[in-house]
């Protein structure tokens, strides 16, 4: 995710509402990042408490030999999650992840509900600062990663 806003065709124009089913209610972005829609489907809304949340449900497909979530699953949901989290600090523009920095405290399995919440530490006028939590809600909110990363407000080139 790129956070991009001023083109008619970017990752943001593509934020839809989900009306059925488990996730209605929360947003997703089909056709926005071919690598999440790979990844995920990875979902996000603002919760009744005014938090930026991120969840998805885990699947084999998110596993790694051990049947446990791979690594590279999570970091690519925490990748997503921190572009959501940023999003009204990144605003009207585009940013890249410049940098990031994760530590894998635990793990979930099939069919177990992972969640993300965080906060913007600093938004500058070049960087923003975002660290959060990745936990797995189906085991009481099991942290499962803690992160943090700047994200690089940028200017597109047309």
């Amino acid at each position: 995710m790129d956070g991009a806003e001023t083109l008619d065709n970017s990752y943001a124009s593509k934020l839809k509402v989900v009306t059925e089913g488990e996730w209605a209610g929360w947003n997703f972005y089909p056709g926005g990042d071919p690598f999440e829609d790979l990844a995920g489907p990875f979902y996000c809304r603002i919760d009744d408490e005014g938090r930026r949340v991120c969840a998805f449900r885990a699947e084999h497909k998110h596993m790694n030999g051990g049947m446990f979530m791979h690594g590279g699953c999570v970091m690519t949901f925490a990748d997503f999650s921190l572009f959501w989290i940023a999003r009204e600090a990144i605003e009207g523009g585009s940013s890249v992840t410049a940098t990031f920095n994760g530590e894998f405290v635990g793990s979930c399995g099939v069919g177990d509900l992972v969640e993300c919440t965080g906060e913007v530490v600093k938004a500058g006028r070049s960087m923003v600062f975002v660290r959060g939590i990745i936990a797995n809600a189906s085991a009481g909110g099991e942290p499962m990663m803690s992160f943090s990363s700047v994200l690089k407000k940028i200017t597109r080139r047309v």
